[in-house]
Protein backbone atom coordinates (compact mmCIF):
# COMPACT_ATOMS: atom_id res chain seq x y z
CA UNK A 1 0.00 0.00 0.00
CA UNK A 2 1.42 3.38 -0.98
CA UNK A 3 2.05 6.03 1.69
CA UNK A 4 -0.60 8.32 0.16
CA UNK A 5 -3.19 5.54 0.12
CA UNK A 6 -2.34 4.51 3.69
CA UNK A 7 -2.68 8.13 4.84
CA UNK A 8 -6.06 8.40 3.07
CA UNK A 9 -7.21 5.17 4.74
CA UNK A 10 -6.11 6.43 8.18
CA UNK A 11 -7.97 9.71 7.65
CA UNK A 12 -11.09 7.78 6.64
CA UNK A 13 -10.84 5.58 9.76
CA UNK A 14 -10.37 8.64 11.98
CA UNK A 15 -13.43 10.25 10.43
CA UNK A 16 -15.49 7.08 10.90
CA UNK A 17 -14.38 6.82 14.54
CA UNK A 18 -15.35 10.44 15.15
CA UNK A 19 -18.81 9.82 13.68
CA UNK A 20 -19.28 6.80 15.96
CA UNK A 21 -18.17 8.75 19.03
CA UNK A 22 -20.39 11.74 18.23
CA UNK A 23 -23.42 9.59 17.47
CA UNK A 24 -22.98 7.83 20.81
CA UNK A 25 -23.31 11.14 22.69
CA UNK A 26 -26.35 11.20 24.95
CA UNK A 27 -29.59 12.37 23.38
CA UNK A 28 -30.13 14.53 26.46
CA UNK A 29 -27.96 17.18 24.91
CA UNK A 30 -30.81 17.84 22.45
CA UNK A 31 -33.20 18.79 25.24
CA UNK A 32 -31.92 20.59 28.27
CA UNK A 33 -33.65 21.56 31.49
CA UNK A 34 -35.51 23.37 32.81
CA UNK A 35 -38.60 21.49 31.74
CA UNK A 36 -42.01 22.20 33.27
CA UNK A 37 -43.27 19.11 35.06
CA UNK A 38 -46.25 18.22 37.17
CA UNK A 39 -44.92 18.80 40.70
CA UNK A 40 -46.86 15.79 42.07
CA UNK A 41 -45.87 13.24 39.44
CA UNK A 42 -42.67 14.62 37.90
CA UNK A 43 -44.12 13.91 34.45
CA UNK A 44 -43.59 16.40 31.62
CA UNK A 45 -46.60 18.27 30.25
CA UNK A 46 -48.94 16.55 32.72
CA UNK A 47 -48.52 13.24 30.92
CA UNK A 48 -49.77 14.46 27.55
CA UNK A 49 -48.15 12.91 24.48
CA UNK A 50 -45.95 15.57 22.81
CA UNK A 51 -45.90 13.72 19.48
CA UNK A 52 -49.70 13.55 19.25
CA UNK A 53 -49.86 17.33 18.73
CA UNK A 54 -48.12 16.75 15.39
CA UNK A 55 -50.08 13.70 14.22
CA UNK A 56 -53.51 15.30 14.24
CA UNK A 57 -54.57 13.73 17.54
CA UNK A 58 -53.96 16.99 19.40
CA UNK A 59 -53.81 17.07 23.19
CA UNK A 60 -54.12 13.45 24.33
CA UNK A 61 -52.87 11.74 27.46
CA UNK A 62 -49.93 9.41 27.15
CA UNK A 63 -49.89 6.01 28.80
CA UNK A 64 -47.58 4.81 31.57
CA UNK A 65 -46.54 1.76 29.55
CA UNK A 66 -45.05 4.06 26.90
CA UNK A 67 -42.84 6.22 29.13
CA UNK A 68 -39.39 7.52 28.30
CA UNK A 69 -36.98 9.42 30.51
CA UNK A 70 -35.04 12.28 29.01
CA UNK A 71 -33.25 15.21 30.63
CA UNK A 72 -34.24 13.87 34.05
CA UNK A 73 -37.95 14.03 33.19
CA UNK A 74 -40.50 11.34 32.42
CA UNK A 75 -42.42 11.74 29.16
CA UNK A 76 -45.53 9.72 28.27
CA UNK A 77 -46.82 8.67 24.87
CA UNK A 78 -50.04 7.32 23.39
CA UNK A 79 -48.29 4.58 21.43
CA UNK A 80 -44.97 2.87 20.92
CA UNK A 81 -44.68 4.64 17.55
CA UNK A 82 -45.04 8.08 19.14
CA UNK A 83 -42.50 7.12 21.80
CA UNK A 84 -40.04 6.01 19.10
CA UNK A 85 -40.50 9.26 17.16
CA UNK A 86 -39.75 11.28 20.31
CA UNK A 87 -36.69 9.17 21.17
CA UNK A 88 -35.31 9.86 17.69
CA UNK A 89 -36.18 13.58 17.57
CA UNK A 90 -36.87 15.04 21.03
CA UNK A 91 -35.83 18.53 19.93
CA UNK A 92 -38.65 18.47 17.37
CA UNK A 93 -41.46 17.11 19.53
CA UNK A 94 -40.76 18.49 23.00
CA UNK A 95 -42.49 21.79 23.75
CA UNK A 96 -40.28 24.79 23.20
CA UNK A 97 -38.95 26.70 26.19
CA UNK A 98 -39.34 23.56 28.29
CA UNK A 99 -43.12 23.82 28.19
CA UNK A 100 -43.20 27.32 29.65
CA UNK A 101 -45.49 29.89 28.01
CA UNK A 102 -43.50 31.83 25.36
CA UNK A 103 -45.74 34.90 25.76
CA UNK A 104 -44.84 35.09 29.46
CA UNK A 105 -41.17 34.44 28.70
CA UNK A 106 -41.24 37.28 26.15
CA UNK A 107 -42.32 39.50 29.06
CA UNK A 108 -39.49 38.19 31.20
CA UNK A 109 -41.44 35.84 33.51
CA UNK A 110 -41.93 32.10 33.74
CA UNK A 111 -45.38 30.54 33.64
CA UNK A 112 -45.83 26.84 32.88
CA UNK A 113 -47.94 26.20 29.82
CA UNK A 114 -51.10 24.10 29.94
CA UNK A 115 -51.18 21.09 27.61
CA UNK A 116 -54.72 21.93 26.47
CA UNK A 117 -53.59 25.43 25.37
CA UNK A 118 -51.18 24.75 22.54
CA UNK A 119 -50.09 25.64 19.04
CA UNK A 120 -47.65 24.23 16.52
CA UNK A 121 -45.76 27.01 14.74
CA UNK A 122 -42.72 26.58 12.55
CA UNK A 123 -42.94 22.80 13.16
CA UNK A 124 -42.45 23.28 16.91
CA UNK A 125 -44.83 22.87 19.83
CA UNK A 126 -45.65 25.75 22.16
CA UNK A 127 -47.77 25.56 25.32
CA UNK A 128 -49.62 28.53 26.82
CA UNK A 129 -50.95 29.50 30.22
CA UNK A 130 -54.40 30.40 28.90
CA UNK A 131 -56.43 31.16 25.77
CA UNK A 132 -55.46 34.84 25.78
CA UNK A 133 -51.74 34.03 25.72
CA UNK A 134 -52.37 31.57 22.88
CA UNK A 135 -54.32 34.20 20.93
CA UNK A 136 -51.57 36.79 21.50
CA UNK A 137 -49.01 34.28 20.20
CA UNK A 138 -51.06 33.42 17.12
CA UNK A 139 -51.32 37.11 16.15
CA UNK A 140 -47.54 37.30 15.64
CA UNK A 141 -45.76 34.01 16.38
CA UNK A 142 -42.36 35.08 15.03
CA UNK A 143 -42.36 38.27 17.12
CA UNK A 144 -43.25 36.36 20.31
CA UNK A 145 -40.73 33.59 19.64
CA UNK A 146 -37.93 36.08 18.96
CA UNK A 147 -38.74 38.04 22.14
CA UNK A 148 -38.96 34.83 24.17
CA UNK A 149 -35.57 33.68 22.87
CA UNK A 150 -34.02 37.00 23.91
CA UNK A 151 -35.40 36.63 27.47
CA UNK A 152 -35.10 32.84 27.91
CA UNK A 153 -31.59 32.80 29.42
CA UNK A 154 -32.60 35.32 32.08
CA UNK A 155 -35.92 33.61 32.79
CA UNK A 156 -34.22 30.20 33.13
CA UNK A 157 -32.08 31.58 35.95
CA UNK A 158 -35.24 32.30 37.96
CA UNK A 159 -36.55 28.74 37.72
CA UNK A 160 -35.97 26.18 40.50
Amino acid sequence: MSAARQKSRLLWLAFAAAVVVLSAAPVQSALTPPIAVNPLTGVAIDGFDPVAYFTGEGAVQGRAEFEYELAGVTWRFRSQGNRAAFVDYPEVYAPQFGGYDPVAIARGVSVPGHPMMWAVAGDRLYLFYDAKARADFLEAPRRVIDAARRHWADVKRTLP
